[in-house]
């Protein structure tokens, strides 16, 4: 964080880098099956409406 001049070009540097993050990615996520079964454990409301399980 001792290079930007605030905490609020830190954050605006980090959203630049999400935003340009899917044009770099092109692998596929490893273990999805189990990051996706594990969040719906977690949290199955959340999930329900944007995906058939």
């Amino acid at each position: 964080k001792g290079g930007f001049a605030n905490e609020n070009s830190l954050l605006k540097l980090l959203y630049a880098g999400i935003l340009k993050a899917p044009e770099r990615w092109t692998r596929p996520i490893q273990n999805w099956n189990l990051t996706l079964s594990q969040l719906a454990i977690h949290f199955p409301d959340r999930l329900e409406k944007y995906i058939s399980l």
